[in-house]
């Protein structure tokens, strides 16, 4: 009966989850033609303040110069990494600014061609006023241009990932992080001078998350079920959000450095957007690919509380996991390394057999492993003494976890301890030649303070 039912339950659920699409965001249906999207910068560059008077602009050529195709597990591929028309994508970022008037000159020969086709009709149908119908207003003539393009398309520059499986049911969710370069540029035609270049970047995320079910129902029946959704963000809106932004700060830095100085209606009205852009300045000056720092941001001293789970693996069966506390203080010999002293209250239980509330105390050596990067994983190693009623019992361990920086002094962590005893009366009763263990699950927060590291 039980079989049957656990068979049920498990055949139901992919059901249950497939008709409610809903829930991951499923298209169930086809979907008519919408408007396209817009990115975080789109508003931003349409309620920029209007100058006094539009820039006349014309780009020839902005495009793709990475040369590089799509990555393919199944064989070579020929589609572009890159969207082709990023040149559209630039001329609508001008447009939406409402600080450019641009021109035609990407396809400057069809519009040439059309021109001649109507000065040759007027002038076959306009009789005697030929020549004088013939003529056609002057083009507009660019006092800027802008080139540049995407210059760089980087695959994997994160990947990673977190899964776990229990008795035949498992769930797992993995990342990937990609990268794109927008580089722009304004020459004046009239010296060919470069006045302003500026670049920006964009990360392109993937993420998958799956879940399944594996499991043997009866000797020769084997049960599986599957789920999952994969995400992946467009690369024509990540292309869109660098162009928008390179624009973004091209009309900005220009307004800062006076190159549109006889272009604004009130100097003053750029006064806030411009601080705020030097602040993102700084920020920015601080940080390398994938969210690093040149500098580790964490003090040379810490502080940290955790709460933790602690079962024994003693001698008596029953073993019951309870919770307990930790505090202690860490000193950091480099960025890398730290010694920490602490102190901790564990509860030893064996259900109706023992429960002991013990004090101890550990010194540890802590290695933390990218802490340039606000996630890192880190492991440490140390000795440390259980104060039971009767005498001192000393033990070794080890453990990790992951710290992630909230801030430049907060941080949160997640860790795992094992615990070595040198003896086998931790619970009182000696049997075997086995020592008594233990193990520790822990979360808590660090709290830096103190000089910052010089970068090593």
């Amino acid at each position: 009966m039980k079989t049957n039912k656990l068979t049920k339950i498990a055949l139901l659920t992919p059901l249950i989850f497939f008709t409610s699409c809903t829930l991951f965001n499923l298209p169930a249906t086809g979907e008519k033609s919408t408007l396209g999207e817009v990115t975080p910068y789109t508003p931003e560059i349409k309620n920029l303040p209007a100058p006094k008077e539009k820039i006349v602009v014309g780009v020839y050529k902005f495009r793709d110069q990475t040369g590089q195709y799509k990555a393919s597990e199944t064989g070579a591929s020929w589609s572009t990494a890159i969207p082709q028309g990023t040149t559209p994508i630039l001329l609508k970022a001008l447009e939406d600014s409402r600080w450019f008037t641009p021109i035609e000159r990407e396809n400057i020969g069809n519009l040439l061609n059309e021109r001649q086709i109507i000065r040759s009709t007027r002038k076959e149908y306009a009789g005697n006023d030929a020549n004088e119908a013939a003529l056609l207003p002057p083009l507009l003539f660019a006092g800027i241009i802008l080139e540049g393009g995407v210059i760089s398309y980087d695959t994997n520059v994160m990947t990673g990932g977190i899964g776990a499986r229990y008795f035949g049911l498992g769930a797992g969710a993995q990342y990937r992080q990609d990268r794109i370069t927008v580089y722009l540029r304004a020459v004046s035609t009239s010296s060919g001078e470069i006045l302003k270049t500026v670049y920006t970047s964009k990360t392109i995320l993937s993420t998958s998350i799956n879940g399944n079910f594996f499991r043997f129902v009866d000797t020769e029946r084997l049960l599986e079920s599957d789920i999952g959704i994969t995400q992946n963000e467009p690369v024509h809106l990540a292309v869109t959000e660098a162009i928008e932004k390179a624009v973004h700060s091209l009309i900005v830095e220009g307004v800062r450095d006076n190159l549109w100085a006889n272009k604004l209606a009130n100097p003053t009205d750029f006064d806030k957007i411009v601080a705020n852009y030097r602040t993102e300045e700084k920020v920015n000056d601080q940080r390398i690919v994938g969210n690093k720092f040149p500098q580790s941001n964490r003090g040379k001293w810490a502080a940290f509380g955790n709460l933790e789970a602690f079962t024994i693996k003693g001698d008596y069966v029953d073993a019951k996991m309870n919770i307990g506390g930790k505090v202690g203080l860490k000193y950091f010999l480099s960025e890398y390394i730290n010694a920490e002293i602490n102190v901790s209250n564990v509860t030893i239980e064996n259900k109706d057999i023992i429960r002991r509330n013990v004090f101890v105390s550990e010194v540890n050596l802590e290695y933390l492993m990218i802490p340039k990067v606000k996630l890192s994983p880190f492991v440490y190693a140390g000795a440390g003494t259980f104060f039971l009623p009767d005498k001192p019992r000393y033990k070794a361990q080890v453990g990790g976890g992951l710290e992630y920086l909230l801030n430049q002094n907060l941080a949160l962590r997640l860790s795992s301890q094992y615990d070595f005893g040198f003896t086998d009366d931790w619970d009182g009763f000696v049997n075997g030649s086995q020592k008594d263990q233990g193990v520790r699950i822990g979360i808590g927060v660090n709290y830096y303070f103190g000089s910052k590291k010089a970068n090593n």
